[in-house]
């Protein structure tokens, strides 16, 4: 009795650190992500000359994340927890202070620290919830955390187009760099120093030997979340407006004419707004009826959905389709993230397959807009969609033949 009451404490102390760090990440992240609905349209109030610098400075802080991941991942692997979060505060708030002035160099020097706060806080995050959590209880852990920090998107989309629209850029920048500094509350009162060290049951020693990218189902999972990032974060956000001008530029609802731009931020911004208690059920789900089978359901309805979006003629049906798209990028995430973290339950040193899955993550959301715009410039957009639809019909077959890759790895 006095065991299953330990157990149980230890699981509210562990889902209250995970929302703690979750709520400090959507605290954090709230500057960042009001760049992406302010900065294309108040480019020259923050002193750029030209758009092309504007892409630059949306870009440079996920491509920055890739070197800097390993560097973070030492970090907590040798100081903790707490101190890694602390330093992520630090620079949010800094960089979202200082979107009030102007100068591209500047600007660039605050977007490539904000990446190294991002790096912070996914990585601490990740180490937290592979901490604290168990298997029957880790998925609906990680959709806590991406559901809640994802508040701090919504957020800053919505408040910061607000004020910039009513007090500019500079105005904006300082009050939405305000709510990162209670950010340190939650960090000192909530999470404790250290947050790294794993359940011994959890851990299942390996044969040192092996590397960890030769193991069949370390490497699947690596390469599975370079591919979804690349897909969903990078080709699929980047071009959704240009998806939606395509297809209809020009919308009107109740007497109001919505252009693209509009109409993409209201459909990401619905995402972001069920994600908070949609991506904890899909991660209960999948503590209690299997994470595979629904992760490889979902890529193949995935699949078919992207196939046929440019296929249908009815607009209603064409917004469900994208919707449904949505839906399926919450679910991918959340179970991918999960699986990850069971696999770096298993290893020996748990950090270095988190640090190497948000590398390989960031790396794919990077790249994932370049080679969308090379592809819609050369091929076109409906080609780029085809190519999605069989890149994940190909990655769920393979999780699909996944068993099969495990006995073929033991046998070996």
């Amino acid at each position: 009795m006095s065991r299953e009451k330990d157990q149980e404490m230890r699981e509210v102390s562990g889902k209250t650190q995970v929302v703690a760090v979750a709520l400090v990440t959507a605290l954090c992240m709230i500057g960042d992500s009001m760049l992406y609905v302010v900065l294309p349209l108040f480019w020259k109030e923050a002193g750029l000359t030209s758009l092309w610098e504007v892409g630059v400075l949306l870009a440079v802080n996920r491509f920055i994340r890739v070197p800097i991941g390993p560097l973070v991942g030492k970090w907590y692997e040798r100081s903790g927890g707490r101190r890694g979060l602390i330093v992520a505060v630090v620079l949010a708030f800094l960089t979202t202070l200082s979107y009030s002035l102007e100068g591209f160099w500047l600007w660039l020097l605050m977007r490539c620290l904000w990446g190294v706060a991002w790096t912070f806080l996914r990585l601490g995050a990740y180490s937290l919830i592979v901490s604290v959590s168990e298997g029957h209880n880790r998925g609906e852990l990680m959709g806590l955390y991406n559901g809640l920090y994802r508040l701090g998107s919504l957020g800053g989309m919505l408040v910061g187009a607000l004020l910039a629209s009513w007090y500019g850029l500079s105005v904006t920048s300082i009050a939405l760099a305000v709510p990162s500094l209670f950010a340190f509350i939650l960090v000192f009162r909530c999470i404790r120093p250290s947050f790294t060290s794993q359940h011994p049951k959890d851990v299942k020693q390996m044969d040192t030997g092996k590397r960890l990218w030769s193991r069949a189902q370390v490497l699947l999972t690596l390469m599975t979340g370079l591919l979804v990032t690349m897909v969903y974060q990078g080709v699929f956000t980047s071009t959704l407006s240009r998806v939606i001008e395509v297809r209809e530029s020009l919308i009107m609802i109740g007497g109001v004419v919505l252009g693209a731009a509009v109409i993409a931020s209201v459909i990401q911004g619905i995402r972001w707004g069920w994600e908070p208690w949609a991506a904890p059920l899909v991660g209960k789900l999948s503590d209690r009826h299997g994470r595979t089978n629904l992760f490889i359901g979902t890529l193949l309805v995935a699949s078919f959905l992207f196939a046929v979006l440019q296929a249908t003629s009815s607009l209603v049906l064409w917004f469900a389709i994208l919707f449904g798209i949505q839906l399926t990028a919450t679910i991918i995430t959340t179970v991918l993230d999960t699986l990850a973290a069971d696999e770096a339950a298993r290893q020996a040193n748990s950090q270095v397959v988190m640090t190497q899955y948000s590398v390989l993550s960031d790396l794919g959301a990077a790249l994932g807009p370049l080679l969308a715009f090379w592809l819609d410039e050369h091929v076109g957009l409906s080609l780029v969609y085809i190519g999605i639809a069989m890149i994940l019909l190909l990655v769920g077959l393979v999780w699909l033949w996944r068993p099969k890759l495990i006995k073929m790895e033991s046998a070996s």
